[in-house]
């Protein structure tokens, strides 16, 4: 039997990601069209943030708990804002496709 067979992994989950794409979204609605938002693009400037922030990741509600905690400071809150800005000029001047 697979180790990924004998546990359940689908329960886990990584609270950055929801920050990361709230704030990405909200950052490419204040963007001009020099900014690509093709699906290529838009995937590399969550990924090139979240590979940036500390991740978040929770199990259970204990979790949930501390995940939330962590997103109500501030400073976590300026590290995503600074690093899904970073990734978009990133990918701005770097798109994923030709």
């Amino acid at each position: 039997m697979a180790f990924t067979d004998k546990y359940d992994f689908d329960l886990l989950k990584n609270e950055a990601e929801t920050l990361v794409l709230h704030e990405l979204e909200r950052q490419l609605e204040t963007h001009d069209e020099t900014v690509c938002r093709c699906n290529e693009c838009v995937v590399d400037m969550a990924a090139v943030a979240l590979n940036t922030v500390k991740p978040l990741y929770r199990f259970s509600l204990l979790g949930s708990l501390y995940a939330a905690q962590a997103m109500n400071q501030q400073a976590y809150a300026n590290g995503v804002q600074k690093a899904v800005a970073q990734a978009i000029e990133k990918v701005r001047k770097n798109p994923s496709h030709d």
